[in-house]
């Protein structure tokens, strides 16, 4: 599939194929050999971030204000 037939789907199918993707993804890196170091820091901040001891910023919001300090 070229990149201008991407841009010719509708939004819906667009969707559906990001999350295949990403749900793929997640498997790979799941059966991934991370290690037990950076495993342990990826849980820790996840759980940070499900229990509301930190803030989730959108990617989106936080690209405009880099470079704004």
């Amino acid at each position: 599939m070229t990149l201008d037939e991407v841009r010719a789907l509708p939004t819906a199918e667009k969707l559906q194929i990001m999350e295949v993707i990403w749900e793929d993804l997640r498997g790979r890196l799941e059966r991934s050999d991370i290690p037990p170091r950076i495993k342990d820091l990826l849980d820790a901040r996840r759980a940070r971030a499900l229990d509301g001891s930190v803030r989730v910023l959108d990617w989106d919001d936080v690209k405009t204000t880099i470079g704004k300090a």
